[in-house]
């Protein structure tokens, strides 16, 4: 086949792709080939347009490294990451809904006793945490693995102060034999996403912000269950209802009330999906 034209070409890159040996991956090639031609069919780019979205494209990869990955983030403040999460979590329901995993987990985070302090010799409000984890419609998970990790009170991970070289805001624990956990930490902030690239750029040509409510992250992981990703978001922050990577969910806003001590408190548990 020869002179492709604008109505014919489509159909000829299908062709092409259809002696693809693998089932799923000639599916995947034969998508993105149609979709990526409605796109283009729609928008009607003209040259420079589709040399600057290369430009784009070019300029992502090459902001990533071993500590940064552009890619994900575009992904996330394009609500693709989120979608993907939500296809892959259809949960029953009593679940603890899932929600990104973010670009600031780390694996390996110190194990610390209950009761632990996560923010040694930091500065901010003191904040306690408690819950329960159970498996959704069934009783407590002892020895649950929860990990946790927050920004501090500037809005930053310890991975972005490569002055530091212990973790900080970040510890894992297990829970006990009623799958109960607690610990002593500070209150997050709501901090932006990085903004000094091409998604930055991406971000202010849009008109968005690149804010993130405040958030404590868990990854919570037992033996024939789902491990959970999840945030908890702090009630009340003013960035709820414009998350830049749309990980927000009704269920997952909790209050962190005052106690009369003067520290901050959150109680939240959370509900596995079994795999049995």
């Amino acid at each position: 086949m020869r002179d492709f034209d604008e109505t014919s070409i489509t159909d000829a890159v299908l062709e092409r792709l259809s002696a693809t040996p693998d089932p799923r991956m000639r599916q995947v090639s034969q998508a993105l080939v149609r979709h990526l031609h409605a796109f283009v069919r729609e928008v009607e780019p003209s040259f420079e347009e589709w040399q600057a979205a290369i430009g784009f494209l070019t300029r992502t990869g090459q902001m990533c490294d071993d500590k940064r990955q552009e890619f994900i983030l575009l992904s996330d403040t394009l609500g693709v990451s989120m979608l993907v999460d939500a296809i892959n979590h259809r949960l029953p329901e009593g679940a603890t809904p899932t929600t990104v995993l973010g670009p600031f987990y780390v694996e390996n985070a110190p194990e610390l006793p209950l009761g632990a302090e996560v923010a040694q010799a930091m500065k901010g409000e003191r904040l306690h945490v408690s819950g329960q984890v159970k498996s959704a419609g069934g009783g407590p998970i002892a020895g649950a693995v929860v990990d946790i990790w927050h920004s501090d009170e500037d809005g930053f991970y310890d991975v972005q102060r490569p002055a530091e070289a212990e973790a900080s805001l970040r510890a894992r624990f297990r829970t006990d034999a009623e799958g109960r956990f607690h610990f002593w930490t500070l209150l997050p902030t709501s901090y932006p996403v990085p903004d000094d690239g091409p998604v930055g750029d991406l971000l202010r040509a849009t008109g968005r912000h690149p804010m993130r409510p405040a958030h404590v992250h868990f990854m919570i992981a037992a033996p024939g269950h789902e491990t959970l990703v999840t945030h908890v978001f702090v009630a009340g922050d003013p960035y709820l209802d414009s998350d830049a990577v749309f990980g927000v969910k009704q269920a997952l806003i909790a209050e962190f009330p005052r106690a009369p001590e003067g520290h901050r408190v959150l109680a939240y548990d959370f509900a596995l999906k079994s795999l049995g």
